[in-house]
């Protein structure tokens, strides 16, 4: 404690006595300014609701820390899709034991996806006694009360709730981007892939109203935002819980009828949804994105029908010629998997000649994860971990050579509108913007130009990365 605040402490007990200490104390230290450290795991949705845990924190008179050393409360918001995420996840829950053992008062607190497995937070709980809170993905919204709680007493707060909550308008976010801003169309799933654990953990599929979005966009519009982000684990099928038609389109031509300069994305797509409206409201606003990010999965119809996804390789090619129909400058993106059970070396190949076929901007590759709780988990036929190894490598190695060579052909000499978005972090000479098809670009030009648009002609294409130089039209 300061000097000065020894004499107070001196001066409370000549005055009144050590009986005054004791509330003197805890007047003191509620009174301190709190602070808090978020560490989040995963996905887009995830980065969103940390922005909504910050704003609550915020609202409790905390403020953000820098560090976790730093921090009162840290709180690990958790992703559970791979048990890679996992496992870093219980490596750091593990190392800030000793923070906690440092300074007692330290708070720790885990919520999150990977917390509303079944079993999952008596797990966390039996493994690591150190940790003081643990909420799931339902009940996110609870969060303040979990504050008032903690601050109020001694004692852990456990609660995961068994079923997802009514979609709740009244808490915002804090956002820390003054660029770029995501704005959740719907939550939950009812896909059922075999594979997934989305929907257990996320709930079935609960849409706000147009009204509800269209009201947060123009907020954050008016706010000076430039980028606006729709996101749901699949936006395609947003309306079909309370029987809007088309739903999703119609909520791009009511965000097609605001003004003023900015553009518009939006995530995930799901193959069997995805419909020629939505494409064709796309190509209708100069200010939406021509990219669309469309997951594939797997190349063979034998593991799409395993997967469960509900289409077959035919029907995807047939959605890939109608978006780029439709939209021919279209950089399309997505998801591909190895290692599915049961997936032989005949079905690998499909996948390698489907990415040949589609010439994907660029795609997530990953090894298939086993997710308890899951369909595919109880699956005979398991790949063995060298075969999937094996896999992956082939197709990151084709996947960068049609990336590279798809970048000198859509991006080599051509002229593009950037917004810029930040400063680049290897030389601060440079500024980063990202182009209408969703990659970064880095060139010379001062900080001031953030969160403007601006004209940039491509010098270098990359598999991953782009540089150019700003330029008039």
């Amino acid at each position: 404690m300061h000097g000065f605040s020894f004499f107070i402490i001196k001066a409370v007990i000549l005055q009144y006595g050590t009986k005054s200490l004791d509330n003197f104390c805890n007047l003191y230290y509620n009174s301190k300014m709190k602070y808090y450290y978020i560490i989040t795991y995963g996905c887009q949705m995830n980065a969103h609701e940390s922005e909504k845990l910050a704003r609550i924190f915020r609202d409790k008179g905390y403020e953000a820390a820098e560090s976790a050393e730093q921090a009162d409360f840290v709180l690990f918001n958790t992703c559970a899709i791979r048990e890679n995420a996992e496992q870093k996840l219980f490596g750091n829950v593990g190392a800030i034991k000793s923070l906690k053992r440092k300074r007692p008062s330290l708070r720790i607190g885990v919520c999150g996806c990977m917390t509303q497995q079944q079993g999952a937070a008596d797990s966390l709980i039996e493994r690591y006694p150190f940790v003081d809170l643990v909420f799931g993905t339902h009940n996110i919204d609870a969060f303040g009360s979990y504050l008032d709680l903690l601050n109020s007493r001694k004692g852990r707060v456990i609660e995961v709730w068994e079923r997802e909550a009514a979609i709740n308008e009244d808490i915002g976010y804090y956002r820390t981007d003054r660029v770029q801003a995501y704005v959740n169309i719907n939550y939950g799933c009812n896909n059922f892939c075999s594979y997934c654990i989305v929907p257990y953990v996320r709930g079935r599929e609960r849409s706000r109203s147009i009204p509800a979005v269209l009201g947060e966009v123009e907020g954050l519009l008016a706010s000076g935002y430039k980028e606006i982000t729709l996101l749901g684990q699949n936006v395609n099928s947003y309306g079909n819980d309370w029987g809007g038609k088309d739903s999703f389109s119609a909520l791009l031509k009511e965000i097609s009828r605001l003004t003023g300069k900015f553009q518009l994305r939006f995530m995930t797509n799901h193959p069997k949804d995805l419909t020629r409206s939505v494409v064709e409201c796309v190509a209708s606003d100069s200010r939406f994105c021509h990219a669309i990010h469309l997951p594939v999965q797997s190349g063979s119809n034998a593991v799409l029908s395993r997967m469960n996804r509900k289409y077959t390789r035919e029907d995807y090619l047939s959605r890939v010629a109608m978006i780029r129909e439709i939209l021919p400058d279209v950089a399309l993106t997505t998801d591909m998997m190895v290692g599915f059970p049961g997936e032989t070396e005949e079905d690998f190949a499909d996948t390698l000649s489907l990415a040949e076929l589609c010439r994907f901007h660029s795609a997530f590759t990953f090894v298939y994860s086993r997710r308890r709780g899951t369909v595919a988990d109880a699956m005979q036929d398991q790949v063995p971990e060298e075969v999937k190894t094996e896999r992956i490598k082939r197709l990151v190695a084709l996947q960068k050579e049609i990336a590279s060579s798809v970048a000198k052909e859509y991006y080599q000499n051509k002229t593009f509108e950037v917004l810029f978005e930040a400063a680049d972090t290897r030389d601060p000479s440079r500024i980063t913007g990202r182009t209408g098809a969703g990659r970064l670009v880095s060139v010379k030009g001062d900080p001031s130009l953030i969160g403007t648009f601006g004209h940039v002609k491509v010098t270098k294409a990359g598999a991953n990365s782009l540089f150019g130089e700003l330029t008039e039209v």
